[in-house]
């Protein structure tokens, strides 16, 4: 690659999204989503100072990752491997904070505590463990079941002796997040290789993302495991290895229960070119090596198969979602019950994903679609028009959508959609308040303005350089 100075595309904005990700950690370690003994038992932080640097730090680092994406006048873009090194580069000032935007984790380690204590973690929430562990966990989750299959509960039980110490109880999971992510980036190269996509395209959009960078990495959420997984089976079924692929994505959907919806990409990738009943075998392959992980994982958990009845637990009545909150303006409206309405609108929203997912899935069956971007749409029906919605949830449609997005207009809409969701959510991982959008937007105003300084200090040195 031509010159990499610090002045050089695309070197200048590795740069400048490595001085937006250390504003971001530094902001997060008074406004994040900091352990009850910092924060009371209001569980919010006194933002202030930091949360004007979280959003300072978000606008220079998404900036950046846009910029990055930009052709640049006789320099060839980005390689894989830099892109890589990049990632690794802004994600490293946010592994020792705490958990940022999401007080999640702390639901993670009262979960592994309760199915360590001998509690049914399908039945009771973070209450009846009580104590230290508890108090963590923000009361509209206190006695709400975990959502998780038993593949994630593994994961949790071996963070139980650490349920006390949420610090190192939660740089255990960002552990576990990044190892999963490493994978993830390197899988969407292996994948986007082996359907003939562009390798660098992909890991920028899958990989080196805002979304991923602020929830899987600084968040620390679950979903990195199920989506490294995911693309493990995917990559497995395009090498033709049913068992293989089936038990991956099997895997993946036993931690979060999306991941199922990738089954069928799976059989199809291994056997679209196949004949009748070689189509068949593949179909019976697929479906026992999902049975047996299934089977196993259970029993080596030790949950039993309580999760079934557990998948609709991220729904509250007061979650966030398009069907919920026009299930409530119904209500608002009709004078009718607010719990049945939103609950009707809720299952009339699911169907209608489903509805989107068998259209999809019966145009991939003839040829009309692409399978990795009908499972992109299908996961953007299913979080669309899903009874919850948190900006994390969007990273199931975006990274098949990054290899399935073949034109600069996909990818410009993928970004567009990260671009929002970005800034959705407060370092806390509650809802602001007036004074806290006032430090926002004074956050942003300073992060625009950084970025247009940087922007033009380094046109004018590119300029005397070329002089």
């Amino acid at each position: 690659m031509p010159n990499t100075g610090a002045n050089a595309y695309p070197s200048r904005y590795r740069w400048l999204g490595l001085l937006g990700s250390l504003a971001l950690a530094g902001g997060g370690l008074t406004s994040g989503a900091l352990p009850a003994a910092d924060t009371g038992p209001t569980l919010r932080a006194s933002g202030g100072a930091g949360t004007v640097l979280v959003f300072a730090g978000l606008a220079v680092l998404t900036a950046a990752w846009l910029l990055l994406g930009r052709p640049a006048d006789g320099q060839p873009p980005p390689r894989a491997r830099w892109l890589a090194a990049t990632l690794a580069w802004w994600a490293a000032p946010l592994l020792l904070l705490p958990p940022l935007f999401s007080r999640d984790v702390y639901s993670y380690l009262a979960q592994g505590a309760l199915l360590e204590s001998g509690f049914d973690v399908y039945t009771v929430g973070p209450a009846a463990l009580g104590g230290a562990v508890a108090q963590q966990v923000p009361h509209v989750w206190q006695d709400t079941p975990a959502p998780y299959g038993p593949g994630f509960m593994l994961l949790a039980r071996a963070t139980a002796p650490l349920a006390e110490h949420p610090y190192a109880g939660t740089l255990l999971l960002r552990l576990t997040a990044v190892l999963a992510v490493a994978a993830l980036a390197a899988l969407l190269v292996a994948l986007a290789r082996a359907i003939g996509a562009d390798p660098a395209a992909a890991l920028r959009l899958g990989a080196l993302n805002p979304l991923v960078l602020l929830h899987l990495i600084a968040g620390a959420h679950n979903d990195a495991p199920p989506l490294a997984l995911m693309l493990g089976g995917l990559l497995a079924a395009a090498r033709r290895r049913p068992l293989l692929a089936a038990a991956l994505v099997t895997a993946a959907a036993l931690v979060k229960a999306p991941a199922l919806l990738a089954l069928p990409a799976v059989w199809w990738l291994v056997a679209h070119d196949r004949a009748g009943p070689r189509r068949l075998r593949a179909a019976g392959q697929v479906l026992a090596a999902a049975a047996v992980t299934t089977a196993a994982v259970t029993a080596a958990a030790g949950t039993g198969y309580g999760w079934i009845t557990a998948l609709t637990t991220p729904a509250t009545a007061t979650s966030w979602s398009l069907t919920s909150s026009f299930g409530r303006t119904l209500a608002d409206l009709t004078g009718a019950a607010p719990a049945a309405t939103v609950t009707t609108v809720r299952l009339l929203g699911l169907a209608l994903a489903a509805a989107t997912i068998l259209l999809l899935a019966l145009r991939v069956g003839r040829a009309e679609h692409d399978p990795l971007a009908a499972l992109a749409l299908g996961f953007g029906a299913l979080v669309a028009l899903g009874p919850a919605f948190r900006p994390w949830y969007a990273l199931w449609c975006l990274v098949p959508a990054a290899l399935a997005a073949r034109t600069p207009n996909a990818r410009r809409l993928a970004e567009l959609a990260c671009l929002i969701m970005a800034f959705t959510v407060m370092p806390d991982g509650f809802g602001p308040d007036s004074a806290e959008l006032v430090l926002t937007a004074g956050g942003l105003a300073i992060g625009a303005f950084t970025v247009l300084l940087a922007e033009r200090q380094m046109a004018f040195q590119e300029r005397q350089l070329a002089c």
